[in-house]
């Protein structure tokens, strides 16, 4: 079995360059637009190249965020940031909208990994978005050991799970809370945490909506077990101290050493008085809220010093061996070789010495200063004519030009291709006003109702359900129910109820496995014609559109 990888945000260049020289295996990060945390340093087109350049030097792959809800005017926009992702070398593109999926699909080959924001959770679901040609999907952070077991069970696509780092009140993609209170969408990159607000409810803490920050670090080697193929860290908005202790924690964890420095200064570079485990463990309850208190601000101010120390130079990565060639009237030469990869420069025709020729001593002493590089010196070849000369100057030129362009061949990005493909849809002009109704239970609905259509939830039951012909509502959050749903849905659809709506995936595997007529409902986050066209070929026969669309 492969180690599991290890994923760290980037929010800024800083934090890009803690996370891939303290060994992270891939970094996520985002454009400048169309990403979940749009209050990060966004990286532009020529920042993108630069980070693609620096992940693959270190071995790391690099993910662009696109994970949020698009409108039909943002779609030139998405294809700015494919077209910028093909050229700088992106290993595979986080997406939620589906809509945004399609156009990816059809505009380049870059691999599409499902955000946590498309909120699926069960092996139903997620093999669904096998089928929608996504190649890994990201778990809620709210799947206990049980029901994460569950879904690996069922699915051969690739698990990536949070495993550090801030925790919502509600699922991810199913909070409306910031949008509501302060026309600033999660689903559009511009949470404003209101539930870290003093929310008050009886026997709570004061802030009964603010959660502490999740860690499974201890978890990690039974997770790995488990198949969870990729370790996340959430932090785009954290400083790079803070990328640094996360990532070299996980790697500490991984290697079965749970306590010790690295982990107390993670706790204090950033937590909400401590961490939870509360949702994997299924221990649940009210220990798992916390606030940012003053305490745990200070408590920085030791370990910023001796977390910097963990990525203020490169580590040697690759050992160079290097040919150095200095001939009589011609242009000197340095080969630089690591493993399959050579690169040759050429520098100035030597002088004749004056005084002190050049010598093999002196040569090997200049070119093996590789300090502040992914290099180490291994052996150094000279092939010199006697009485030649070149200063000091040279041969650092020589040697810093030589590794650049030998770093550039080993840092070579993945060959993607984009075709551009926009296409305009009319807009829908509906024949009738229907008007659908949702009833929580049997006993809102009045006798004098007059509606097109009612939608009544999974459990009030087949019976109650078939009597007013009435829409099955499977339930948005469906973590450790699949089974009962699908038996719920099941019971529906003998007692003659025809439709089904959904939220998420999930539900929509559900309800087409059971023989339903699928309708996209409160959830679904339908935002633009795109996705309307994807849910129409998945056999979706109505749609509602997102609360959140202007």
């Amino acid at each position: 079995m492969n180690r599991p990888e290890i994923l760290a945000p980037a929010g800024s260049m800083d934090a890009l360059v803690a996370a891939v020289r303290c060994g992270a295996d891939a970094v996520y990060l985002g454009g400048q637009t169309l990403n979940a945390r749009r209050a990060a340093d966004g990286f532009d087109a020529d920042a993108l190249c630069r980070a693609g350049d620096l992940c693959h030097a270190h071995g790391a792959k690099l993910y662009l965020t696109l994970n949020t809800l698009t409108l039909d005017t943002e779609m030139p926009q998405v294809h700015d940031l494919l077209r910028q992702s093909v050229r700088a070398g992106v290993d595979a593109l986080i997406v939620q909208d589906l809509g945004v999926a399609r156009v990816a699909r059809e505009c380049c080959d870059i691999p599409l990994h499902a955000s946590t924001q498309t909120s699926v959770q069960t092996g139903a679901g997620v093999e669904f978005l096998r089928r929608l040609g996504f190649v890994r999907a990201v778990v809620p952070r709210e799947l206990s050991e049980k029901e994460l077991a569950a879904v690996r069970r069922e699915t051969t696509l690739e698990l990536e799970m949070f495993v550090h780092g801030a925790l919502c009140m509600c699922v991810s993609g199913q909070c409306l809370m910031s949008a509501l209170f302060g026309s600033r969408s999660g689903n559009r990159g511009l949470c404003a945490q209101p539930c870290r607000l003093p929310f008050v409810s009886d026997g709570g803490t004061g802030h009964d909506l603010s959660l502490k920050d999740l860690s499974l670090l201890p978890h990690l080697p039974e997770l790995a077990g488990m198949g969870v193929n990729s370790f996340k860290i959430e932090g785009r908005l954290k400083r790079p101290e803070y990328v640094a202790a996360a990532v070299t924690a996980c790697k500490a964890a991984l290697a079965g050493k749970t306590d010790g420095e690295i982990f107390d200064d993670l706790r204090a570079v950033f937590s909400r008085s401590g961490f939870t485990d509360g949702y994997y463990t299924g221990k649940t309850g009210v220990s798992m809220f916390g606030t940012r208190q003053k305490e745990d601000v200070t408590a920085a101010a030791d370990a910023l010093p001796r977390l910097q120390n963990l990525y203020a130079s490169p580590q040697p990565r690759y050992g160079v061996s290097f040919t150095f060639v200095c001939r009589k009237g011609v242009l000197v030469s340095l080969t630089a070789v690591s493993g399959a990869y050579t690169y040759t420069v050429q520098g100035d025709v030597p002088f004749d010495a004056k005084t002190k020729a050049l010598d093999r001593q002196q040569i090997e002493k200049q070119l093996h200063k590789c300090g502040g590089t992914l290099f180490s010196p291994e052996h150094t070849d000279c092939r010199i004519d006697d009485g030649l000369f070149l200063p000091a100057s040279a041969l650092n030129a020589l040697r810093r030009s030589a590794l650049d362009g030998l770093l550039g061949k080993i840092a070579d990005r993945p060959t993607h291709t984009f075709t551009q493909h926009e296409k305009t849809f009319p807009p829908h002009r509906p024949q009738t006003l229907r008007t659908v109704v949702r009833f929580a239970e049997e006993a809102q609905i009045p006798d004098d109702l007059c509606a097109d259509e009612i939608v009544l939830p999974l459990y009030c039951g087949a019976e109650t359900i078939a009597k007013y012909g009435a829409v099955a509502e499977i339930p948005r959050a469906l973590m450790g129910r699949e089974e009962a749903v699908r038996t719920a849905l099941r019971q529906c659809k003998e007692a003659g109820v025809r439709k089904a709506a959904f939220a998420s995936a999930d539900g929509l595997a559900l309800a087409l496995e059971c023989g339903m007529e699928p309708i996209a409902f409160f959830g679904s986050n339908v935002f633009n014609t795109e996705a309307l066209d994807v849910l129409r070929g998945c056999g979706v026969t109505s749609a509602l559109l997102s609360p959140e669309l202007p």
